[in-house]
């Protein structure tokens, strides 16, 4: 039942219970538990943030360091600031990294001995690894800037340097203070034996980003790994008004340091342990740990006679055939006016002078984040008009929000409706009304309108033998939707689609247009396949499909290859069973599919690639006769 929400927050007003971000709606919560870590401090240190490499936030220093990497010369000059665990680790993994290059490496920590918080042996034992890889290290040499080509120490020593990292302690995120939340000199956040705020008892906080009041805990990540389970015990008794437990942190912990190739310390109080087999046993503790956020268990595990898991998103449209029989059989009425029924894309009305199309959808909740899911059911709604190339108008809005007390349910509409509204007043358009209702489930859809001119009206129907085929976005929602819901899938390749999802098909259309596209329509449930079979339906063609040429997400090979598909997509593939699994894929705020002279499609791909759609591309091309080939 948990959501998840990726976002930056910049503030919290705990009065108003309200998290603050910089670029969306504040988020209310009746309980809030802070677990953000720490950034490396170096606010003090001139030009740090200019020339030098913090250690914290992990993918940032990664990412930057990879980069520099490249330029970085023979001999270099790197300079570790910092002689705690972190600083010592990272001179000899910098040294073993870079040994090829024979680096100059330089260890300075502004304290008499390195890993001031050990024992003894285990600092002589990291002060002999250090030697042997040719550290230099300085003791009682804080550091006072940093420049492009040096470190300056406080004593005026300069040390030349090709890149010099910061380990110099932790710092908190200022916008705890600033929200009147009570925090400790150095301005990490305080609580007490419960992990509850000294100050508000509706926030929690653990890790690195929390001050424990009973006695003070060093930053290690031991402390925030034991403190978890109490606070997700303390969060649910104090959603309940139950007592609290209590955290009662180690004396002693274990402590396995990396010497930046396979050995490692052990520090455990006065004692030291050394070798290769220290860093095999370290291997493998943190391999196991890893394990446990990659190697999630099936959602329907141990529940053999489960029924079977119906999909999210446009993974759950009724399918074709069925919606086929369904639309034969009733009488959908008729009005003035109205040019285009079913079949296309949006339906098509004359109003005095112009054109006017509608379209409907609606969509199953598939991210707990409403707001983004607001955003994301908008643009496919708005797909629709793009695909017959009509500039959107306005909107009615159909909400389901799940029966919740009245100021979630209020919240949860909040978030819902300002997303759509963010997407509608980009495309120029506006929320003229809607409809909402409780129900057992989040669903959300638009009925959307748009204008166009009869003269730039796309149809289905106008694709010619020796069109090219071109697509505007990867495919691959439905899959990685349908994995995500089982837990067998990445973070990394959900984030990818998720900001695929977010993309609007409005940049695409001048550019289509502007290359002569003859039959337009978006990819969405019924899957590529579907989608350009009543294309070619409409237009009286063929076509040949390069299924190399087909762009796909990250992660959708591999959750293809593991038969994991969205419940759609068998129906999608009754009509070929010949088709790649790929092109029966239900598609989320997919892509749009064009048909364009031939000559023109290396130029329209690549100025749909300079328009923002990264993985646009040509497909294949409209042939004689009928139906799709797959080559």
């Amino acid at each position: 039942g948990a959501r998840l929400i990726h976002a930056s927050a910049n503030g919290i007003d705990p009065a108003a219970r309200r998290l603050l971000f910089g670029d969306r709606p504040a988020l209310r919560y009746d309980l809030i538990s802070i677990d953000i870590g720490a950034t490396t401090a170096v606010a003090d240190i001139p030009g740090a943030v200019e020339y030098g490499l913090p250690i914290k936030p992990t993918a940032q220093s990664l990412a930057r360091l990879a980069a520099m990497e490249p330029r970085l010369p023979i001999g270099a000059g790197i300079v570790i600031i910092g002689g705690g665990a972190g600083g010592s680790e990272l001179a000899l993994a910098l040294a073993h990294r870079f040994r090829a290059l024979r680096p100059k490496v330089t260890l300075a920590t502004d304290t008499l001995h390195i890993l001031p918080t050990h024992g003894k042996a285990v600092r002589e034992r990291m002060a002999r690894r250090l030697g042997v890889h040719g550290i230099q290290v300085l003791h009682a040499a804080p550091l006072k800037a940093v420049e492009a080509d040096a470190a300056i120490l406080a004593d005026g020593r300069e040390l030349p340097s090709d890149l010099t990292v910061l380990a110099t302690g932790s710092a908190p995120a200022a916008w705890l203070g600033e929200a009147g939340l009570a925090t400790d000199e150095r301005g990490f956040l305080r609580v007490g034996q419960a992990l509850q705020s000294t100050s508000h008892g509706g926030v929690f906080a653990t890790g690195d980003i929390a001050a424990f009041g009973p006695r003070p805990l060093p930053k290690a990540g031991v402390h925030a790994v034991r403190q978890g389970t109490v606070l997700a015990e303390n969060l649910r008794h104090a959603a309940r008004g139950e007592p609290l437990k209590v955290f009662r942190p180690q004396a002693h912990f274990l402590s396995l340091l990396s010497c930046g190739e396979k050995r490692a310390i052990a520090s455990y109080g006065p004692f030291a342990m050394e070798g290769r087999w220290v860093w095999r046993w370290k291997d493998k503790i943190d391999r196991r740990w890893m394990t446990k956020y990659h190697g999630l268990s099936d959602m329907s595990a141990g529940e053999p006679d489960a029924p079977p898991m119906r999909c999210a998103g446009c993974g759950a449209k009724v399918a074709s055939d069925v919606l086929g029989r369904v639309l034969h059989r009733i009488d959908t009425g008729r009005t003035d006016g109205v040019i285009l029924g079913a079949g296309d894309d949006a339906a098509v009305l004359q109003p005095p002078g112009r054109l006017l199309l509608q379209s409907a959808d609606l969509l199953r909740a598939f991210v707990g984040d409403t707001y983004n899911f607001g955003r994301i059911a908008t643009l496919h709604a708005l797909s629709d008009l793009y695909a017959m190339g009509a500039v959107p108008h306005s909107a009615l809005a159909h909400a389901t929000l799940p029966y919740a007390e009245p100021g979630q349910m209020e919240d949860d509409l909040y978030q819902l409706l300002t997303g759509a509204c963010a997407e509608l007043r980009a495309a120029g358009a506006a929320l003229i009304g809607g409809h909402s209702s409780e129900g057992p489930e989040l669903n959300f859809g638009l009925t959307v309108n748009g204008f166009a001119e009869r003269r730039t009206l796309w149809l289905k129907s106008g694709a010619k033998p020796g069109d090219a085929l071109v697509l505007t976005k990867a495919l691959g929602t439905g899959t990685l939707l349908s994995a995500d819901m089982r837990c067998k899938a990445r973070s990394a390749w959900m984030e990818a689609a998720l900001a695929h999802m977010l993309t609007s098909n409005g940049a695409a259309v001048p550019v289509l247009r502007g290359y002569g596209a003859r039959a337009v329509t978006d990819v969405t449930g019924f899957g590529l396949a579907g989608h350009l079979g009543e294309m070619l339906a409409a237009s009286g063609v063929g076509a040949s499909v390069k299924v190399s040429a087909l762009p796909m997400l990250t992660g959708a090979v591999e959750t293809l290859a593991s038969a994991i598909e969205s419940t759609l997509a068998p129906a999608n593939r009754a009509q070929d069973p010949a088709m790649p699994a790929i092109a029966a894929d239900p598609q989320t705020s997919g892509g749009l599919l064009a048909t364009l002279p031939a000559d023109r499609a290396e130029a329209a791909v690549r100025d749909l690639r300079a328009a923002g759609y990264a993985n646009a591309a040509a497909i294949g091309q409209v042939v004689e006769g009928g139906g799709i080939a797959w080559a």
